[in-house]
């Protein structure tokens, strides 16, 4: 990496690539995943919760890594792969991809972005969702990379018009739901049960495809 950086965050970041080249020793050289991290702090550095940004960095580039390395084969899915896209990944999209994780309980991998992140979730959408006994404090904005949408099997967008590149053999929604920023939590739970009711139609769909012939429901 060749960033401008304070000694601690240069520190934190030099220990992330060496956790992540020692996850994923044998699939990607450490030349590639020090390219990732420096590539994913450049993009996380409008973060409002510049605090922690190090850890971020190190979530989001394990993210990509990972995408990236079940768009190439040289990494296994298991289960389909569904990535949430709207424009600041701080609403609809987090709101999705936390309700689908929850609800999928291992069956479905989640991911989401946004083509224009902002800095934080949106703190009504954050509280509507843990009305329901979920917890989205560790959630944050994630720009949208190309790995996130070669790795997905699913691609739903929310508002984020032409944003999302298209590659054939993916399944690609737009879902016309009302926008939550600017709404009070009253505003949103609205938001949040119709997300919730096309969440549970997606899993039906998703998972009663991969069933075998016979299996019990």
């Amino acid at each position: 990496m060749a960033l401008e950086l304070d000694p601690a965050t240069r520190g934190h970041l030099d220990k992330a690539v060496q956790n992540l080249a020692a996850e994923f020793r044998g699939i990607f050289s450490r030349e590639t995943i020090d390219r990732f991290v420096g590539e994913s702090f450049e993009r996380l550095e409008g973060a409002r919760i510049a605090d922690f940004l190090p850890v971020l960095v190190y979530r989001f580039s394990r993210e990509r890594l990972l995408a990236l390395g079940q768009a190439e084969g040289s990494i296994a899915k298991h289960v389909p792969e569904v990535l949430f896209v709207c424009v600041h990944n701080a609403g609809r999209s987090q709101m999705a991809a936390a309700l689908l994780d929850n609800r999928a309980k291992g069956r479905v991998h989640v991911r989401s972005a946004g083509s224009a992140p902002a800095g934080t979730v949106n703190a009504a959408v954050v509280n509507a969702v843990e009305e329901l006994g979920i917890d989205m404090g560790q959630e944050f904005p994630k720009p949208l990379t190309d790995e996130f949408v070669q790795a997905a099997d699913v691609v739903i967008t929310m508002g984020c018009g032409d944003a999302c590149p298209i590659y054939p053999g993916k399944r690609y929604e737009d879902w016309e739901i009302d926008d939550p920023a600017g709404k009070s939590l009253e505003e949103v739970r609205p938001i949040r049960d119709e997300v919730d009711e096309r969440i549970c139609a997606l899993l039906g769909e998703l998972v009663s495809t991969r069933e075998p012939a016979g299996a019990e429901a």
